[in-house]
């Protein structure tokens, strides 16, 4: 078996191809590659190793831990479940060489994964996880599990949070929130969220209502991703208690999900743009802002009024993280629902977004309706959207052929300006609009992210898309 790192880490189906054989072999890659790459001579290399909620992720961390231990690299085991980004800031706390995270983030309940991030804290480049897919290529027998006698050093376990903790509390401005003391509404999603943003927010006096703290392999029957379609419950408990908002985190609290006092959802793309505002206004300002080129426009309007740069880079968040490593980044996000800030992981963070969001509608003392309302008067609406549509990898290898072999001159009646075939085709077009068609790297998806500059823009856009995937399905 082939292991493969997409955009976020190695996925797969639990039992069929993440096994525990796989696990191993995945992680004597991992090994080959930190002892290859460590710097001092003096210190054995050390990997931080954590894992989420999903059937079996403990057993799987400690079996990766094994391997590790087993061929001369020290590890650092969480006590518990552990969230993606505190993973991630144990490794620059620690001045660890890397982490395993055994995660499939907001994927559905039968994957799981394994994630590697080297020793930035970061996601793995292209460049770092090609070399461990060839180390562990080149295992060509199943490895057995180490006997503990086999261990060249002891697996130590400790507990990530307090540190954690410690650092929220210089990113955040915990007091304006102790000040308002708002009522929130929480939903962790039955992952490694919970005793982290419900509790930060209970020590800050918030009035605090969680939702699905308890351990569920199967997520309440949905995938956790704090996506409209899969929070219904937190939608519903936000009006009915008349709180001020809705914040709810992923199955490995990467990713953020939010709503207002209103009950409604607000978008990742809405979200980036209300955070990158606040942050202009509260925080030193730096020279420019991240996003990928499937996120929201807004952005760059907003980032005009204020002379910075906008960087505009591929999908996934290893990219976003390598313009925040240069420490001139104010906030670097993706529509997908991740984001991270200057002097933070290069990784997203929902618990911190979460939190941000908190702190900004505490210190204005407005609605966060009224906050996204004077944005859009000022800098203009956009109307994203998202479809994502399975198609087996015959028809996604036949629409990706016909939009190489055939040039788009317009789309959905809307000229194009400007084609792009970086991280699939992306086509800019008359009027602020645009289309972006892509393969998932991890699912058996074709994903469609559009920007109309009015609504009905919006649907002519998604209704162009489903006239793709038509044309590519008919005999």
């Amino acid at each position: 078996m082939v292991i493969k790192f997409g955009t976020s880490g190695w996925r797969a189906v639990i039992a069929d191809k993440f096994t525990f054989a796989n696990v191993r072999k995945a992680s004597l890659g991992i090994a080959g590659y930190v002892k290859a790459h460590h710097s001092s001579k003096k210190t054995p290399p050390l990997v931080v190793i954590g894992h989420d909620t999903r059937f079996n992720s403990r057993e799987f961390a400690t079996a990766a831990a094994k391997i590790l231990a087993a061929n001369g690299v020290k590890v650092l085991l969480t006590d518990r479940d552990t969230p993606t980004p505190v993973i991630s800031y144990q490794v620059i706390n620690k001045k660890a060489d890397g982490a395993i995270n055994i995660t499939a983030s907001h994927n559905p309940p039968e994957y799981n994964g394994l994630k590697f991030s080297p020793y930035h804290g970061g996601p793995a480049s292209p460049e770092v996880t090609a070399e461990i897919e060839k180390r562990a290529a080149a295992i060509k027998k199943d490895i057995p599990e180490p006997a503990v006698s086999d261990l060249k050093y002891p697996i130590e376990v400790f507990d990530p949070r307090p540190e954690y903790f410690a650092r929220i509390r210089n990113l955040v401005d915990l007091e304006t929130i102790r000040k308002a003391k708002p009522k929130v509404v929480v939903d962790v999603m039955h992952g490694t969220g919970r005793g982290y943003l419900d509790r930060i927010l209970k020590e800050c006096g918030c009035d605090v209502e969680v939702l699905n703290d308890n351990l569920d392999v199967l997520f309440g029957g949905h995938p956790p991703e704090p996506a409209k379609d899969n929070i219904g419950k937190m939608l519903s408990e936000v009006k009915k208690r008349k709180a001020r908002l809705g914040l709810g985190v992923d199955g490995d609290a990467d990713r953020f999900g939010i709503v207002d006092e209103s009950g409604r959802f607000y978008t990742p793309d809405e979200v980036i743009a209300l955070l990158f505002k606040h942050l202009i206004e509260t925080r030193p300002r730096l020279p420019k802002v991240a996003r990928t080129h499937s996120t929201t426009t807004l952005i760059d309007r907003i980032a005009a009024k204020y002379g910075i740069e906008v960087v505009e880079t591929p999908i996934g968040f290893k990219y976003i993280g390598e313009v925040l490593q240069t420490g001139k980044c104010i906030i670097g996000g993706e529509e997908s629902g991740g984001l991270s800030i200057a002097n933070h992981v290069p990784e997203k963070d929902g618990i911190l977004a979460c939190l941000l969001v908190a702190e900004m509608v505490a210190s204005g003392g407005k609605k966060l309706s009224e906050i996204m309302d004077s944005i859009y008067k000022e800098f203009g609406r956009s109307y994203p959207g998202k479809i994502n549509i399975k198609l087996d990898d015959a028809h996604k290898a036949r629409l990706l052929n016909m939009l190489a072999k055939h040039r788009l001159k317009d789309v959905a009646g809307m000229k194009v300006v400007k084609m792009a075939a970086v991280d699939g085709y992306k086509y800019t077009l008359e009027g602020s609009n645009w289309l972006l068609v892509r393969p998932s790297g991890t699912e058996p998806l074709i994903r469609f992210h559009f920007e109309g500059s009015t609504a009905a823009n919006n649907k002519k856009l998604a209704a162009y898309c489903h006239k793709l995937i038509k044309a590519v399905e008919s005999p």
